[in-house]
């Protein structure tokens, strides 16, 4: 609750962030969106407009971070008393813009995976792989159709629009604005090169060129992937943007070779046994670089073990997993037990590895739809950033004021502060300072804590908070002689 209207609205967030969109809603329902919002870093500041009048307050806030995803929220307030009906929060995100984010990706990956990677594996594999092309070249279709979407989508999350505003500008430059948008535009650039190679992909016209594009298709696709998401803007940078590009490499010649080995195949073992040996040959080491790769980045995103099965990014990374372990089990028992058989020319073993060819693509599609659910999930790392940053009020009293913070700003063992100055921000010597934290629920006692002077302008005291919600905080500053003034206030504590 404030006494006077502020000249200004600051959000500090735990990472640098670009601001998208700012509305206030006032007591009678009415919104009206904030021009000027600026970003320094991790603070975004946004001017407030002229004549607010008393009761309560919606700001609604948009931003994406620098991993490309859109993140909102509100913040309550009043001015002099709260409304006797507070005006009503947004409606969630429609559930139909979701489900483009995640299937416009989902078609994304899987023009870069069956699209590019298919591009590659054909031409390494040999000429038996040739009826593969038809495949390969609708996957990059789809691919590059659903490029737009993706586009259009990420705009519509961004502003938390519904589908209804899909020919409004500014969707469209919202979602080519956060570094999704560039990662898009390198997308399109390697889809096109992987078309124009394997449309250039006849005898007559040899294959220099034809390997030329698709290997500079797979390197701009790396690069696409490796320039936004999750993973790609963690520390360290020098590890982590190299481990995404490696990783993505690694997909795409594994996954992508599926459907040139399986239409290598097609006429009998002795026709496919050249284009298998090539196969068995290189992707055992393409593997190894994508679950070094893949433990690296799973490493850094999770923090810890327990994230695996206490947070949505660990389930989703479980699911993942479970996909891949079948679709390692079926690559183990094509290698160890059918490869060798159809190599000595067992017409059987060949139709049978055709099949279950077939089925590791469709666990391949299974692991990128589960992979593009990670947009609705922030990495434990990010949780963990957020829950150790400070809660912060301000507390004024009949002729002292305090800057309090609680770091972190959660339930549990914490630390609490105040910085003391006079109403008209002077310094002020105490002579003693305690804090006094009552829980939401009351049913523990007041906790009482003196505090300690820390040399630095700050008193100190640590605490544990047993819950979290909304604490009323006193602070009693003893100046000597008299009674202390007391200073009150509440701080919002993270259970």
């Amino acid at each position: 609750m404030l006494s006077a209207a502020p000249a200004d609205f600051e959000l500090v967030f735990s990472e640098p962030v670009t601001p998208l969109r700012m509305t206030l809603v006032g007591p009678d329902g009415a919104s009206r969106d904030l021009p000027g919002p600026s970003a320094t870093s991790a603070t975004l500041t946004v001017p407030a407009p002229a004549g607010l009048v008393a009761g309560s307050h919606l700001l609604l806030w948009r931003v994406v971070s620098a991993d490309g995803h859109p993140v909102g929220g509100t913040i309550r307030f009043a001015l002099g008393a709260p409304s006797a009906v507070p005006p009503a929060a947004p409606a969630d995100e429609p559930a139909s813009v979701l489900v483009l984010v995640w299937a416009s990706r989902l078609l994304v990956l899987a023009g870069l995976v069956f699209g590019i990677g298919g591009a590659v594996a054909g031409l390494l594999l040999g000429p038996r792989s040739a009826p593969a092309r038809g495949p390969v070249r609708l996957a990059l279709a789809l691919g590059l159709a659903a490029v737009p979407l993706a586009l259009l989508a990420q705009g519509l999350d961004a502003l938390g629009a519904p589908l209804a505003a899909v020919a409004q500008p500014a969707v469209w430059h919202a979602g080519a604005a956060t570094s999704l948008g560039s990662a898009l535009a390198l997308a399109s650039a390697a889809m096109a090169l992987a078309l124009a190679a394997t449309l250039r992909q006849r005898p007559a016209n040899g294959t220099r060129l034809p390997k030329a594009l698709s290997f500079a298709a797979l390197l701009v696709a790396g690069f696409a992937v490796a320039a936004s998401g999750h993973a790609a803007n963690a520390a360290p940078q020098a590890l982590m943007r190299p481990a995404v590009f490696i990783h993505a490499l690694a997909m795409m010649l594994w996954i992508g070779a599926l459907a040139p080995l399986a239409a290598s195949l097609r006429g009998g073992a002795s026709g496919g046994a050249a284009a298998l040996r090539r196969f068995s040959r290189v992707i055992p080491a393409v593997v190894a670089a994508l679950v070094a790769s893949g433990a690296a980045l799973a490493a850094v995103q999770l923090g810890s073990p327990g994230a695996l099965w206490s947070t949505a990014y660990g389930r989703v990374l479980l699911a993942k997993l479970a996909l891949l372990a079948l679709l390692f089990a079926l690559a183990a028992g094509n290698r160890h037990r059918l490869t060798p058989r159809v190599l000595t020319g067992e017409t059987g073993a060949t139709r049978t590895l055709r099949r279950v060819v077939g089925a590791e693509i469709a666990l391949a599609v299974l692991v990128l739809g589960t992979a593009a659910l990670w947009r609705f999930t922030p990495p434990p790392r990010v949780a963990a950033a957020i829950a150790a940053e400070p809660v912060t009020a301000h507390a004024t009293g009949a002729s002292l004021m305090a800057d309090l913070a609680l770091q972190p700003g959660r339930a549990g063992r914490a630390s609490v502060s105040a910085m003391l100055m006079t109403i008209d921000y002077g310094p002020v010597a105490p002579a003693d300072v305690a804090f006094t934290l009552a829980a939401p629920s009351g049913t523990t006692p007041p906790l009482r804590v003196a505090a300690v002077n820390g040399g630095d302008g700050f008193w100190r005291a640590e605490v544990t908070l047993p819950e979290g919600g909304i604490w009323r905080v006193a602070v009693e500053v003893g100046l000597g002689a008299g009674a202390p003034e007391r200073l009150e206030t509440v701080l919002k504590v993270r259970p």
